[in-house]
């Protein structure tokens, strides 16, 4: 029996690799003009992005325990092995509600092979994480072989990203007032990374113009065998630059188009990243 791939909306994966490879996706939830939707299934990032250009401000909460009850308890009684690798804990309380399920299903049936993992990844670099894993599983690999890939591609996988507007990480708490209200004035564009779950800022450049090279820097810096790896770019409703950034990586690093993966940042991480948001995805240890 293949394992069964679990994954949550903030992965940012398009619905095609759900089906192509049997990926069950558990939503997070989004509010905005005082209605709940649930990520993915019922709203479409595009409407989160045009509403905050006109100065709406959606909110975002985690899936309920009672949504993992569901999908573990229907694996358990099946005795399917189950792998649910989850948005970053320092991020999301998705994965404590996960692992709250995990330990009640776990109590009710002892053998449940049941797993939920931390990815302390975000948007597509978590995204390549459950993808990988999902290939594996549909190779036939096992149980055990899927932890390991898992633990081992969410330690290794680096995000290097930057946004339009500070004025969203401020309201989502990431950067301070001053920070976002000097940023603007003076045009900076931060860049960013994420570190054991969190976003943790590399740097500011002046000006929008420098900023896919200095990405393409980092790249270059932070990792390695990118022929023989996917790379994720994400954006906040901006393809022509995600377009861009692929064409300079295809360019320098030799990586086949089809190797590059570019999906737009899903409802939930775009409302705290806002429209104009660029992400770049990779592996700093592709192969163990």
């Amino acid at each position: 029996m293949n394992v069964k791939i679990i994954a949550d909306s903030a992965c940012d994966l398009s619905k095609d690799y759900y089906i192509e490879y049997g990926i069950e996706m558990v939503p997070l939830n989004v509010h905005l003009d005082n209605k709940d939707y649930a990520d993915v299934k019922e709203i479409d990032p595009k409407i989160i992005y045009d509403g905050m250009r006109n100065g709406k401000a959606p909110k975002t909460s985690q899936p309920s325990p009672e949504a993992f009850k569901k999908v573990f308890t229907a694996s358990a009684e099946k005795k399917e092995p189950l792998v649910y690798v989850s948005f970053s804990s320092k991020l999301s309380g998705t994965y404590q509600s996960a692992k709250i399920m995990e330990d009640q299903i776990k109590a009710e049936y002892p053998d449940a092979p049941i797993r939920v993992i931390d990815s302390k990844c975000a948007s597509l670099g978590y995204g390549l994480v459950v993808l990988h894993i999902a290939k594996a599983a549909k190779n036939g690999a096992s149980f055990d072989e899927i932890v390991e890939a898992a633990e081992h591609q969410a330690q290794h996988m680096e995000h290097i990203f930057t946004v339009d507007d500070l004025e969203y990480l401020y309201r989502g708490g990431r950067v301070s007032k001053t920070s976002a209200f000097v940023g603007s004035l003076l045009k900076i564009k931060p860049i960013l990374n994420v570190e054991d779950g969190k976003l943790i800022p590399l740097e500011k450049l002046r000006g929008s113009k420098k900023v896919l090279g200095r990405m393409i820097e980092l790249m270059e810096e932070r990792g390695t065998d990118f022929q023989n790896q996917t790379i994720g770019i994400s954006h906040g409703d901006d393809l022509e630059r995600a377009e861009q950034l692929a064409s300079l990586i295809h360019e320098k690093f030799k990586v086949p188009r089809e190797n590059i993966v570019i999906e737009m940042v899903g409802a939930v991480i775009g409302a705290h990243s806002g429209p104009g948001t660029l992400a770049l995805f990779f592996s700093n240890q592709p192969n163990k």
